[in-house]
């Protein structure tokens, strides 16, 4: 057995039926021509050779008496792939649009916890022959980058499917389900080596907050500057209550073109996604409720994992980035986005020997699954002051092309978690080095889905002002990235269009 740690348990006990815990991709591959036979078939074939290569697909989770401590991962040797891996048929015309809406409604549902935390579907229909394909795996159990790691291990990097050693023959130690003896003694014995390796670090505690306080302070500013963003952020219609269901939008974006662009205007591609972002929802919010005097503040996930470190697990952390929507002249506004985004990333690096600390707290599942209730179910998230406005994540993905039994994929858009007074989520990942793609994710009574497809085309004018800064060197300005062009049922959108969908 396997002891969560706190951190991968949290997303456990936050877990409410309005707030599902899972991330998800959403895939889109082309069919080689003239290809015959079943693809659901095959595909789930593949999937039941290759289940032993990763323990998220075969490890489900056992429950502590009375929830006094984390639970455990134990490995299930009964798994029902047709359960897990299903298939659906969009309606004609298979758009995008349709797709997408569709993968809003499978991510609003929670998964079974007396099973393995993910689900599969191969969705087809799509026009120009494509399949999508859209996996969902509980955050408990695997974070951004161990979600590339296992990408690694299903999908090959050649139209030919690899050969996988079959499974070792295991010998059960135990039943179905673990006694509570057995629980019990894990529980204790977890809690112990958790308080000892604490003990240990705290030497490297102390002088990691030193050298934090450290870079803090050389990076307050004059006066009369723009001071670090410390405090609460404003209140816009994205920090709210939300309910389970969810609305969906894509969007890609030339990697190659992207990276051209920051290096001229003198940021990272970091820095244009948050610009693109701050360009965006300011546009979104003045055709609205109008845009708060003070700056927006984005919720930044970084990862903590070490190099070559593949382990299936969370290791994460989150700062604020100063979205500086309060300025006006772009170049300014870019400049300081890029400011607060290296200003975070310094602090986490002084801070990360503790930031992955394991931290013990007796009768945690019960306590945060109580709060996580009443947080969501009160008007506490519409009037505690909020520490974000948005959620953005920038996640590294795979840098090669991959194929699925046989097919190239083209579209590998993530799918996230929104949550209670941070109803919007966008994540973005990198694909095979050619593409940046947006995933964005919301409570669909805050954003529905026609204003995400909004929001999409806000995103993709943004890349056009950004395009028209002044490069750092003082040469001409090229002209801009275009969105990815049109891949079969990858349908173009039209900036800052509305459109009704159907699925």
């Amino acid at each position: 057995m396997d002891h969560l740690s706190s951190l991968d348990a949290s997303f456990l006990h936050l877990e409410t039926p309005e707030t599902p815990m899972h991330v998800g991709m959403a895939m889109l591959v082309d069919l080689p021509p003239g290809r015959k036979g079943d693809y659901y078939e095959e595909f789930k074939a593949m999937i039941a050779e290759r289940l032993h290569l990763t323990s998220i697909l075969t490890r489900k989770l056992a429950q502590m008496p009375f929830e006094l401590a984390e639970p455990v991962w134990i490995e299930d040797h009964d798994i029902d792939l047709d359960y897990h891996v299903r298939s659906l048929t969009l309606r004609r015309p298979g758009s995008m649009a349709q797709l997408e809406s569709l993968v809003g409604r499978l991510h609003s549902s929670l998964l079974d916890r007396s099973r393995p935390l993910w689900e599969m579907y191969v969705i087809e229909g799509l026009a120009g022959g494509q399949v999508a394909l859209y996996f969902k795996a509980h955050h408990s159990g695997v974070d951004g980058k161990a979600g590339t790691e296992m990408a690694k291990v299903l999908y090959d990097v050649t139209p030919e499917k690899r050969k996988v050693p079959p499974p070792r023959r295991r010998r059960e130690t135990h039943g179905y389900q673990l006694g509570v003896a057995e629980l019990l003694q894990a529980a204790v014995s977890n809690n112990t080596r958790q308080y000892r390796k604490l003990a240990e670090l705290l030497p490297a505690a102390a002088k990691a907050m030193a050298a934090a306080g450290r870079v803090v302070s050389s990076q307050r500013t004059a006066p009369g500057e723009r001071p670090l963003a410390l405090g609460a952020a404003p209140r816009t219609m994205f920090n709210d209550a939300i309910t389970n269901q969810r609305s969906y939008a894509t969007l890609s974006v030339p990697f190659p073109e992207l990276k051209a662009l920051g290096k001229r205007v003198g940021g990272t591609v970091n820095t244009i996604v948050m610009t693109m972002c701050s360009i965006a929802l300011s546009r979104f919010l003045k055709e609205r409720e109008g845009v708060p005097n003070e700056p927006l503040i984005a919720a930044v996930p970084v990862s903590l994992r070490s190099e070559g470190d593949d382990s299936m697990n969370n290791q994460v952390s989150m700062v604020r980035v100063d979205l500086a929507t309060d300025i006006a002249d772009l170049a300014e506004r870019f400049k300081a986005i890029h400011a607060s985004s290296e200003a975070a990333k310094a602090v986490v690096r002084e801070l990360k020997p503790m930031l992955g600390v394991d931290l013990p707290v007796t009768g945690s599942p019960w306590l945060m699954t109580s709060m996580a209730t009443l947080y969501g179910r009160s008007t506490l998230a519409r009037e505690l002051p909020p520490m974000a406005n948005v959620t953005i994540s920038n996640v590294p993905g795979p840098t090669q092309q991959l194929y699925v039994c046989g097919a190239a994929m083209v579209g590998y858009f993530p799918v996230s978690i929104p949550y209670h007074g941070s109803s919007l989520n966008i994540t973005v990942q990198s694909y095979a080095g050619k593409s940046l793609e947006f995933g964005i994710t919301s409570c669909r009574r805050v954003l529905s889905q026609d204003e995400a497809h909004e929001l999409i085309g806000y995103l993709r004018d943004a890349v056009d002002e950004i395009a028209k800064l002044p490069s750092v060197d003082g040469s001409a300005a090229p002209s801009a990235p275009a969105a990815a062009p049109a891949k079969g049922a990858l349908a173009a959108r039209k900036s800052g269009s509305r459109r009704k969908t159907a699925a």
